[in-house]
């Protein structure tokens, strides 16, 4: 079941990583960097951020920063999966945790909201993630990989990157399912819009912190005696 429902958004995603393929070798970085990029950096949205980065010679540190902040997400995400993945093997949590995307992270908590279980509910549970990631990462990989090597018969004028945009705005709705996550993405995106002067694209780092600065806050007010919504951030 997990491979059939990530085989929906698979077209968007392929699609995404036949751009991130290309923008990577137009990018500047070799052949054998871009593969070697696109076969171990299973994080397109760091990927996207870091690539005009590396184009416009920025400093490493702004690179690595940039890529930490954009993927802060994930320790959300993995805070959450914690009671799921915890009976597994060390390796097993390494690996899941490497092949889990924001849209597996969605679909999956979907399905089973609840952790725990039978041994059989977790086998299940196990299985749908499994079947879900494999997908995204066949889906991302290969597509990626394609887009290195046809990266020079690959015209501008197809609009992948308008494709990835869309593949983008289709994982925003589906993480955007409470009213404060959609203030926080408002804000974001005010903020990157309200900076985007600065040099090296750090006013995704400015947005990043400001959406941040502004869920902290929003938590803080949320706990007992306080009356905002309980809706979750």
């Amino acid at each position: 079941m997990g491979a059939i429902d990530a085989m929906a958004a698979a077209p968007g995603l392929a699609a995404w990583g036949l751009m991130m393929g290309v923008a990577m070798v137009d990018s500047g970085l070799s052949t054998f960097e871009a593969l070697l990029m696109g076969l171990i950096v299973f994080a397109g949205s760091s990927q996207l951020a870091a690539i005009p980065l590396i184009a416009a010679g920025a400093p490493m540190w702004v690179v690595l920063a940039t890529g930490f902040c954009v993927n802060l997400r994930f320790v959300v995400f993995s805070a959450h999966l914690r009671p799921y993945l915890m009976h597994l093997p060390l390796w097993q949590r390494l690996l899941t945790g490497y092949l889990t995307t924001d849209l597996s992270y969605v679909l999956f908590t979907r399905r089973y909201p609840q952790h725990g279980g039978t041994a059989a509910q977790r086998h299940a549970q196990q299985a749908y993630l499994a079947g879900n990631c494999g997908v995204n990462w066949v889906a991302w990989v290969s597509c990626t990989v394609l887009g290195v090597l046809l990266a020079a018969l690959i015209p501008t004028r197809w609009g992948l990157g308008f494709a990835g945009i869309l593949a983008l705005l289709g994982i925003l709705a589906s993480l955007a399912s409470s009213p404060l996550r959609w203030v926080s993405a408002g804000v974001a995106g005010a903020a990157a819009v309200a900076a985007y002067a600065l040099p090296l694209k750090l006013n995704i780092l400015l947005a990043i912190a400001a959406a941040v600065a502004l869920c902290l806050v929003l938590e803080a007010m949320r706990r007992p005696g306080s009356t905002v919504s309980e809706s979750e951030p």
